[in-house]
């Protein structure tokens, strides 16, 4: 995984190589681990996001025609074109150009006028992850137009900018959590954010704290994983409860109307009411520096999207079981761990005392599907997006 100085020097070399001299500017836009709150965002209930150290790069400079050319480090440079006053179509050949397209096609839809522009792109977050590497990518691109075109929008305008961009182009009926945590990070701070009226709220994380991210090996893929389905179940139980959002819903209510829900949708409304809960106690356990309160969150969230939701797989369990076990042994429930992200595939986030975070990882014996050692990343809270 390339350091930042490193990724910093591959898009600069990325962009010369495709376009010849230096771009104007580059902008940054974080990935983001998931504490807790997983569903929840596009059911207007609460996430706990952190800004963490890997990123994705986009370098540009205007151009004098109508032409939007873009060019992918990750992607052996490869290429993808299109006029930006024109109809602009999902990109079969290159799909990761879909997320800068979507985002030229947002800016568009309100108004913004986009010029020429030469872009190139590099990022260091793992692919398949489930640390947001699409909403990053999406909020760089924003980041960067924003400023080449004197647009001075605000982090959550880029936002929710992006967030129209996997929705209504992409086709990933996300949340805003991801857009938003990656526009609006702070250094040494979560984010409790109220999806509903997108108030952030910090929450220090403690100096003597942790955050592991362990990758499974797991490829996930959104679209593919039935996460848009997944929406559609929350939105029909909702209405079926008489409410707006599963987020003005609560445990009562939910049971006095078992009978007109199908077990479906019940256990994805249950999941959605008690991580909501969960999330706002977690949040608490947080600024206590409440580490054993926040594991037991933690692994009853986990519990909660393998048995309610449905969108855990046996490989995450077993990472998950293993790390929950060590972090009893050695670190007394002093933390927790739990499936990060949409589901499917992906990572898993666990937070431990600081001085135990290397013995745990050394013990840790969990093997990919393919029999690597699995990534291990120890990272922390940092800023949001931002120029470089």
């Amino acid at each position: 995984m390339a350091s930042p100085t490193a990724l910093h020097d591959t898009v600069l070399a990325t962009f010369a190589s495709a376009f010849g001299g230096a771009p104007t500017l580059v902008a940054r836009a974080p990935g983001r681990v998931n504490l807790i709150g997983e569903h929840t965002d596009y059911n207007d209930g609460f996430v706990l996001p952190a800004a963490i150290g890997v990123a994705t790069l986009v370098a540009a400079r205007p151009r004098a025609d109508r032409w939007i050319h873009v060019t992918a480090a990750d992607f052996s440079g490869a290429t993808s074109s299109f006029a930006r006053d024109e109809p602009i179509a999902p990109d079969a050949a290159q799909p990761w150009a879909d997320y800068v397209r979507g985002m030229v096609s947002a800016m568009r839809a309100v108004g913004h006028a986009i010029a020429g522009v030469d872009l190139a792109v590099a990022g260091n977050i793992p692919q398949g992850s489930g640390l947001s590497s699409s909403a990053s990518l999406a909020v760089a691109v924003g980041t960067a137009l924003s400023a080449l075109n004197g647009l001075d929008l605000s982090p959550t305008a880029i936002a929710l900018l992006a967030q129209s961009c996997e929705c209504d182009f992409v086709g990933t009926r996300c949340g805003i959590m991801d857009q938003l945590v990656s526009a609006r990070g702070r250094s040494g701070h979560a984010l409790l954010i109220d999806c509903r009226s997108l108030a952030c709220q910090p929450v220090p994380i403690p100096e003597d704290m942790a955050i592991l991210i362990v990758h499974s090996g797991v490829v996930r893929g959104l679209v593919e994983g039935h996460y848009n389905e997944r929406r559609a179940s929350c939105e029909a139980a909702a209405a079926k409860l008489g409410v707006a959002a599963l987020r003005d819903a609560d445990l009562p209510l939910l049971e006095d109307a078992r009978g007109h829900l199908s077990t479906v949708e019940h256990a994805r409304a249950r999941h959605v009411i008690t991580e909501n809960a969960r999330t706002l106690q977690a949040a608490e356990a947080l600024r206590a520096g409440d580490l054993v309160s926040l594991g037991e969150l933690f692994a009853a969230s986990h519990a909660s999207m393998r048995d309610d939701f449905a969108i855990t797989l046996p490989p995450i369990d077993a990472l998950v079981a293993e790390l929950q076990a060590l972090i009893g042994g050695s670190c007394d429930g002093r933390g927790g761990a739990r499936m990060t992200g949409g589901g499917f595939g992906g990572a898993v986030v666990a937070v431990v005392p600081k001085d135990y975070a290397a013995a745990i990882t050394h013990a840790l014996t969990y093997r990919t599907p393919a029999g690597a050692a699995p990534l291990v990343m120890v990272e922390q809270a940092g800023p949001g997006a931002g120029l470089v």
